[in-house]
């Protein structure tokens, strides 16, 4: 999983509902990526603009198991989902407000 700061949230108190992934959850996810960051070709790709994110953690709800808000400000990701996560991420592009999300299949050529 990648992580990276956000701007600061409106509220400090603001949390999203549910359970964290567990530390080995988020290994598994780690592992999942071959060494080098090469990604699988079935999968997708999701990169999220940390400097456009503003920590409305909407990817958090429309995708909780592959985006998660930890604190205030750190949101973690996972930058390599299967194919079959697409409706998910796609789900969350489309809630964030600010667009800082970008999907592209490894697949083929369109993003």
């Amino acid at each position: 999983m990648r992580d990276g700061h956000c701007a600061s949230m409106p509220d400090p108190n603001f949390a999203v509902p549910g359970p964290s992934p567990s530390p080995d959850s988020l290994r598994a996810a780690e592992r999942s990526v071959p060494a080098g960051g090469l990604i699988p070709a079935e999968g997708l790709r999701v990169t999220v603009d940390l400097n456009r994110c503003q920590a409305y953690a909407q990817c958090c709800y429309a995708a909780p198991e592959h985006f998660v808000l930890h604190g205030a400000e750190a949101l973690h990701y996972d930058p390599a989902p299967t194919a079959a996560a697409r409706d998910a991420i796609e789900r969350a592009r489309v809630a964030c407000p600010v667009q800082a999300i970008l999907v592209e299949d490894t697949g083929s050529d369109r993003p």
